[in-house]
């Protein structure tokens, strides 16, 4: 980080911008090559894989001189409310929770070692609730970046509203740092204030791609699907993939979110003929849906996105979960001292074990809290660092290394309920095929100048 930190500490002048090397990626997503649209044919240009850059004043701002405590925001939906997506009673704040806990954990940690160590104060979390009504988000973000003056912000988890945050983030040009929300367009707004610390739901739909049609052998795949953007979003690339593989979707039933009876979206899949059934919603519809598919004489492998991993799926589903499969972005189960070390933390701390969202949310705040303490208070040089590292970060969940869009590149991971618990496998030890990754260098060079050794200017 030494080349990083001088670039960056060396402008005095507003306007003036390091000159860094941009990461430039081969592939987007790693998306297997007969997965890709346009059937073989190179589009003109493709996007996300030369990083966006911050061209922008801001890193000659001095370093405030009368700062008692360090904030940094956390929005996240945390308590209940009325929610866009259901027309009544708000359902995310479980995840919010765990995702604020993680987050406390570390800033607790970090305080416990000296807290911001140049001036030897603490740092503060000021907390907000993303309350779910349309554009209230944003509102937040203005709340917490001029009102609470905090220096980076970490949330979400609703893909509409991190839309909406992200883009004020943009206006206030304060480095926001997402561990919660999969939606694969979320980093696709090319914003160069916005990180992402957790797997997006494309990569998940590939690995689950892989796994039924390349290695279980499915045909013929039916979808049931939360009528949110949760929902919309997540199963489009399972939609899009399995029509690239010439196998397309018979039929996609959407349903309200807390909806009490399935009995229409069932009987339609099941008299459409599909061999299997994937879910993408909240674990508790997740597991009424498969109870109701059970009940109704259903058969067959049920699939699912990794919320179906909460303790509610299997709590509600009983015995019907067994033999379920999730895509999860992580895997607890690792032998890895460094997670051993934080699940005892957590539990000890809060009483519960952790989840994804708590251990997402652990390693995007201690990377940022890594990044205030080199580059100091300076909004643009807290970004530049983050944007700029290139090496993993050795976090709770694994190696997490961004890509050009600033999106984790982390592994991804099947969880198959095996007598009565959740049993994680990574793809090599499924041995999972998987189509070839096609490398993207010679339409790279439609972009100006040598890109090994494309810099800013």
């Amino acid at each position: 980080m030494k080349p990083v930190l001088d670039a960056v500490h060396s402008i005095h002048d507003p306007y003036r911008v390091p000159k860094l090397p941009l990461r430039i990626d081969q592939n987007y997503g790693q998306t297997p090559r007969d997965l890709e649209p346009f059937g073989y044919v190179a589009p003109f240009k493709r996007h996300f894989l030369v990083q966006m850059e911050y061209t922008g004043p801001g890193r000659a701002i001095p370093e405030p001189e009368n700062v008692d405590t360090v904030k940094i925001g956390f929005l996240g939906p945390i308590e209940p409310t009325v929610s866009v997506a259901t027309g009544g009673r708000s359902h995310e704040e479980n995840l919010g929770q765990m995702m604020l806990r993680g987050t406390q954990l570390a800033i607790e940690e970090a305080n416990g070692q000296g807290g911001y160590r140049r001036r030897g104060i603490p740092f503060e979390l000021v907390i907000h609730n993303d309350n779910g009504l349309w554009g209230s988000s944003g509102n937040e973000i203005i709340n917490l970046a001029y009102k609470d003056q905090v220096w980076a912000i970490l949330g979400t988890i609703d893909g509409a509203n991190s839309h909406i945050a992200i883009r004020v983030a943009l206006k206030a040009e304060i480095p926001m740092i997402n561990t919660g929300d999969t939606d694969p367009t979320f980093i696709e707004t090319n914003i160069p204030w916005v990180f992402r610390v957790i797997s997006d739901d494309r990569r998940q739909c590939y690995l689950l791609i892989d796994y039924i049609y390349r290695k279980v052998g499915i045909h013929k795949l039916g979808i049931i699907r939360a009528s949110n953007r949760y929902g919309r979003f997540g199963v489009r690339e399972l939609r899009d993939g399995s029509r690239r593989l010439g196998k397309p979707v018979p039929l996609e039933m959407a349903y309200f979110v807390g909806q009490p009876d399935f009995a229409l979206e069932l009987q339609r899949l099941k008299d459409a003929g599909v061999e299997a059934i994937v879910h993408w919603g909240d674990a508790e519809d997740g597991a009424r849906i498969l109870n109701q598919m059970r009940e109704m004489g259903m058969k067959q492998p049920f699939f699912a996105c990794d919320r179906c991993l909460g303790p509610k799926f299997a709590e509600i589903a009983g015995s019907h979960a067994e033999g379920v499969v999730c895509a999860s972005p992580w895997n607890p189960e690792r032998n890895d001292p460094r997670l051993q070390a934080f699940r005892e933390r957590f539990t000890q701390r809060f009483g519960v074990e952790p989840d994804t969202y708590a251990a997402h949310a652990h390693d995007g705040a201690e990377m940022l809290l890594w990044a205030i303490q080199l580059a100091g208070l300076n909004r643009a040089k807290i970004r530049d660092v983050l944007a700029y590292r290139s090496e993993p970060w050795q976090g709770v969940v694994g190696k997490i290394q961004f890509t050009a869009a600033l999106d984790g590149r982390e592994e991804v991971f099947l969880a198959i309920r095996e007598g009565g618990r959740w049993h994680y496998y990574s793809r090599e030890q499924l041995n999972i095929p998987s189509g070839e990754i096609e490398k993207y260098t010679d339409h790279l060079r439609t972009i100006p100048g040598d890109l090994t050794q494309f810099q800013q200017h």
